[in-house]
């Protein structure tokens, strides 16, 4: 290894942990997020008809239809369906997709499984606590993880800094 190579590894693994370190720690790691058990009926009562088709039948918005895309501001990203904070402002960038996309999730607040309904398997993410499906996990993201959480906008809502998180759904 070069003495330019050890430099330009070691520059962008301390901007990785700079950028990581400087999130708001609103939540903690060690927060536990406990199931949320509502049947399907339930869900459909509180959620309009879009929004139920996307967190609770796996349906996908079309690509740039969210306004979410645009959204820059400083804030938390939560689960649409329980309030819960999925991702952090920091976390997202644009991956010209069209929907909004995430390098990181905010720890413990996503579950994966697989998905088969394309015709390769993909890795999809929904909320930890109520299962509502977000969208799915590619390896195509930017540094530091390398991953793209690409999410339908309608199963997210945004909370800017400085206003109160919505009450978690019961």
């Amino acid at each position: 290894m070069t003495r330019r190579t050890f430099l330009n590894r070691l520059a962008v693994s301390a901007a990785g942990a700079a950028a990581w370190l400087a999130l708001p720690r609103v939540l903690f790691a060690a927060d536990t997020v406990l199931p949320l058990q509502k049947s399907r009926e339930q869900w459909r009562d509180i959620l309009d008809a879009d929004r139920f088709n996307i967190l609770f039948a796996e349906g996908t918005e079309p690509p740039h239809s969210s306004a979410l895309n645009n959204e820059k501001r400083v804030g938390l990203f939560v689960c649409a369906a329980c309030n819960l904070p999925l991702f952090d402002s920091a976390m997202k960038y644009e991956s010209g997709t069209g929907w909004p996309s995430f390098f990181s999730a905010i720890e413990g607040r996503v579950a994966t499984k697989t998905d088969y309904k394309s015709i390769w398997p993909r890795t999809e993410y929904h909320c930890a606590r109520c299962g509502g499906h977000q969208g799915h996990i590619f390896s195509d993201g930017p540094k530091p993880t390398g991953k793209r959480y690409c999410n339908n906008g309608l199963a997210l809502t945004f909370v800017p800094q400085g206003e109160p998180l919505p009450k978690l759904r019961t």
